[in-house]
């Protein structure tokens, strides 16, 4: 892993870099999770929404992802996302879900 931003999966530290990639309901949504808590669900769904959609769990030190680093896979894989707002906020609510029904299970 070449470069400083590379990490294991997404790292939550570059969660702003992914506001200017849509339309402006995007841009509220990462205004909201990069201010939350680093134990807020909200923030812990859209970190995995964005290891889902990068492929952070197959991600190999010497693929050309990895080199690039998180902020180009992760922005890349943000732009290829074809669906349209209303569609994202359904994946994020039902990754919210997701999370909710894991902690509470667990708990």
């Amino acid at each position: 892993m070449n470069t400083p931003t590379t990490e294991l999966i997404f790292p939550p530290k570059l969660i702003p870099n992914l506001r200017d990639l849509r339309d402006a309901a995007w841009a509220q949504l990462v205004d909201k999770v990069s201010m939350a808590s680093p134990y807020n669900i909200d923030r812990l769904a859209f970190e995995l929404m964005v290891v889902r959609w990068s492929g952070c769990a197959n991600c190999q030190a010497d693929s050309y992802r990895a080199m690039q680093g998180c902020t180009q896979c992760a922005s890349q894989a943000v732009r290829r996302y074809r669906g349209n707002s209303a569609e994202l906020e359904h994946i994020f609510d039902e990754i919210c879900r997701e999370i909710d029904a894991y902690v509470n299970n667990r708990v």
